[in-house]
C-alpha cells in the first residue's frame, strides 16, 4: 500500500516510506508551533512551552532513528533555523497586535466618593476592623482602617484621619 524507499546509511540498507517524513515534519512544525504560543500568550515556562520542546525535540529524534547520523544533522539543522525564523516573522509581524490590549484605564477608583466624610463624622461598623473593614456613615458603606487595633462588629466609630481613599477611625 505505501511506497517503500530504501537508501544506503553507512553500510546499512535503510528502508523508509514518505509516511515517515510526514510524520517528522509533522512533529517539528507542531512543536514551534506549541514553543511560539508559549513565547506570545502563555506567559512564564509552562506546559505548553515543555511540551512543544518535547515534540519537536522527538521529531528531530525520530529522523536519526530513521535516517541516521547526517539526515538527522539536516534535520536538526533545518529545524532550529525555521524555528527561529518563525519567532522573529512572528514578531515582526503586526498579526499579533490584534491580540493585544491597547487601552487603558486613566480614571481613579471611587475617586470622589469620600467627598462628604469629614474628620469627626461618627457611624458604624459593618464587619469588624482586623485592622481593615467596612463602616457605615450616613448610610453609606466605605472601607476604613483602624489603627491598628481590632474593632468588633456593630460598634460605634469616628473617623479620625483621612488620606487619600483611606478612612482612619477610633472606637468611641
Amino acid at each position: 500500500m505505501y511506497v517503500r524507499y530504501s537508501c544506503i546509511l553507512g553500510n546499512q540498507k535503510k528502508t523508509f516510506t514518505l509516511i515517515d517524513w510526514i510524520i517528522i515534519c509533522l512533529l517539528i512544525l507542531t512543536g514551534i508551533a506549541l514553543i511560539i504560543l508559549e513565547i506570545i500568550f502563555v506567559p512564564g515556562t509552562t506546559i505548553v512551552g515543555i511540551g512543544g520542546f518535547l515534540v519537536g525535540g522527538y521529531g528531530i529524534y525520530h529522523s536519526y532513528e530513521l535516517f541516521g547520523a547526517e539526515t538527522g544533522h539536516w534535520v536538526l539543522a533545518v529545524s532550529v533555523v525555521a524555528g527561529f525564523a518563525a519567532i522573529i516573522v512572528s514578531f515582526k509581524s503586526n498579526t499579533w497586535k490584534r491580540f493585544a490590549l491597547k487601552g487603558s484605564i486613566q480614571s481613579k477608583v471611587n475617586e470622589n466618593r469620600n467627598i462628604s466624610l469629614t474628620v469627626g463624622l461618627e457611624g458604624m461598623t459593618v464587619s469588624s476592623l482586623k485592622p481593615i473593614g467596612k463602616g457605615e456613615f450616613d448610610g453609606i458603606v466605605y472601607e476604613v482602617r483602624s489603627l491598628g487595633n481590632f474593632i468588633e462588629q456593630q460598634k460605634a466609630i469616628k473617623i479620625i484621619k483621612m488620606e487619600q481613599n483611606k478612612i482612619y477611625v477610633e472606637l468611641i
